[in-house]
C-alpha cells in the first residue's frame, strides 16, 4: 500500500432482528458523522428487510445480512430463508466479517448487543482488535430493567465482552434520565469506558417532497405511530376506538402503521380509518422526521428513536409504552413524564375508548418538552462526532500503520 493517507471509514453494526429502531439510529449517526468528517465514509451492517426504503447520503452504504426476527417464546428464526437458525446465524457471522476484513475501518460502532446477535459478532471483534481497531459499544438510554437485564447480559456472556473487546462505550442519553447498566456492578475499567452523550437530535429533510393525505394537509393533525408496528396493534386499536366513540374530537389524525404490522390488522385498521372522517391510516413512511415536524402531537409507544423525534421537533407527546418482552418503553416513559417531557398513558389497563378520547382532547394543551430545562439534553451527536474525531487521530498514527502492515 502507498503512504499516502487513507480516508477514514467507520463500520457500524447493527442486528436489527425486529422494528426499525436499530437502523434509524445508526443511520442518523452515520449521516452526522459523515457530515462532520468530510472524506470519511460509513458502511452499515444490517439485518433489516426494509434498509432499502431509506435515503442514505453521499459516503454512506450499507451491506444487508440475511435478515431473522425474534419470536414471542424469545427464539429466533431466519426470517424468509428456510434453514436452521444456527446456519442462518453462520451466514450472517461469515458476511460480517468478510466485510470487516475488506472494507478494513478505523472505527466499528456496534448497536447494543456486544458480541452480536447470539455471538455472530465474535470473530469480526477478535479480527478488529488485532488490527487495532478502535471498537465502541453504542447504547441507547435505556436496556430494560435491571432485574432483566442481569441474568439476559449474563447468559450472553456480554459483560466479560465489556472488558475484552471495547475501547470505548457510548450511552446516547442522559445519566439524570436513565442509566442503561445501572444495577450490572461493573468494575472500574469499564465504567471508565463510558460516555454519556446526550439524545439525538432528529432533522426535517428539507429536500424532501413530502405529500400529506388530505385528512391531514389543511389542518393541524395529531401524528400516531407504533414505530415498526409490529408490536403497535393494541395502541392503534385504542385511537380508533376513541374516534370511533367520540365523532366531534376537534384534531384528525394521522396514524403510520408501521411495515412490520401484520397484513390482515394493516387491512382492517385502513378499513376502520376510512370509515371515519378524521382519521387517515397509511402503512409507511421513510421520512418520518418530516411527518413529525408538521404535526400538531403525537400519540406513540415511546421508543428511543420516536422519543428523540419529539425532543427534537419539540412536539407534546402522549407515550403509551409497552411492557412486554422489554420494559425499556415503560422506563423512559416514566422517567420522562416524570420530568415533564411527555404525558405517559399506561396501557394495561381496559383500555377504555372514553379514556384515550379524553387524552386527545388534551394533548393539544399539554407543556412542550421545552419547557423542562434539561442542560445537554439533545447534544449527542455533536458528541459523538467529538468522539469520532478523537478516535480518528487516535488511530491516524502507529494504529494505523500497523494495520496496514497487517
Amino acid at each position: 500500500m502507498s503512504g499516502r493517507r487513507r480516508q477514514p471509514r467507520v463500520l457500524i453494526y447493527s442486528h436489527d432482528s425486529f422494528g426499525l429502531g436499530h437502523l434509524r439510529r445508526c443511520r442518523a449517526l452515520a449521516h452526522a458523522i459523515c457530515e462532520d468528517v468530510d472524506d470519511l465514509s460509513v458502511l452499515i451492517l444490517s439485518g433489516s428487510p426494509i434498509i432499502g426504503s431509506f435515503d442514505f447520503r453521499s459516503r454512506v452504504d450499507f451491506v444487508r445480512v440475511p435478515g431473522v426476527i425474534k419470536l414471542r417464546n424469545g427464539e429466533y428464526t431466519p426470517l424468509t430463508l428456510p434453514m436452521a437458525i444456527e446456519d442462518a446465524i453462520g451466514m450472517r457471522a461469515s458476511i460480517i466479517r468478510h466485510t470487516a476484513e475488506v472494507f478494513d475501518p478505523d472505527i466499528l460502532i456496534v448497536d447494543k448487543e456486544p458480541l452480536g446477535l447470539r455471538g455472530e459478532l465474535t470473530d469480526t471483534l477478535e479480527v478488529m482488535k488485532e488490527r487495532g481497531v478502535h471498537v465502541v459499544l453504542g447504547l441507547r438510554d435505556v436496556l430494560d430493567d435491571p432485574d432483566l437485564l442481569l441474568p439476559e447480559w449474563r447468559r450472553k456472556n456480554a459483560l466479560p465482552a465489556l472488558q475484552e473487546f471495547y475501547d470505548e462505550i457510548w450511552v446516547y442519553g442522559l445519566p439524570q434520565i436513565c442509566e442503561p447498566l445501572a444495577g450490572l456492578d461493573l468494575p472500574a475499567s469499564v465504567t471508565r469506558k463510558m460516555t454519556y452523550t446526550g439524545y439525538l437530535q432528529r432533522f426535517a429533510d428539507r429536500t424532501s417532497n413530502l405529500e400529506l393525505p388530505p385528512v391531514s394537509r389543511d389542518r393541524p393533525f395529531i401524528l400516531v405511530t407504533p414505530g415498526g408496528g409490529g408490536d403497535g396493534e393494541e395502541l392503534v386499536d385504542w385511537v380508533l376506538r376513541a374516534y370511533e366513540h367520540d365523532p366531534t374530537l376537534p384534531h384528525p389524525s394521522l396514524i403510520v402503521l408501521g411495515p412490520f404490522m401484520q397484513s390482515e390488522r394493516r387491512t382492517e385498521f385502513i378499513a376502520r380509518a376510512d370509515a371515519l372522517a378524521d382519521v387517515e391510516a397509511i402503512t409507511f413512511d421513510a421520512h418520518m422526521e418530516s411527518l413529525m415536524a408538521r404535526a400538531l402531537g403525537v400519540v406513540a409507544m415511546g421508543g428511543y428513536n420516536i422519543f428523540c423525534e419529539i425532543l427534537s421537533f419539540d412536539k407534546r407527546a402522549l407515550i403509551v409504552p409497552r411492557t412486554v418482552p422489554r420494559r425499556e418503553q415503560l422506563i423512559r416513559a416514566s422517567r420522562a413524564d416524570e420530568l415533564g417531557l411527555v404525558t405517559m398513558l399506561r396501557g394495561d389497563n381496559e383500555r377504555r375508548a372514553d379514556t384515550m378520547a379524553t387524552a386527545l382532547r388534551q394533548l393539544p394543551q399539554q407543556q412542550r418538552p421545552s419547557d423542562t430545562v434539561v442542560p445537554g439534553l439533545l447534544d449527542g451527536l455533536e458528541n459523538v462526532n467529538i468522539l469520532t474525531r478523537r478516535a480518528l487521530e487516535r488511530q491516524s498514527g502507529p494504529a494505523l500503520a500497523a494495520r496496514r502492515r497487517a
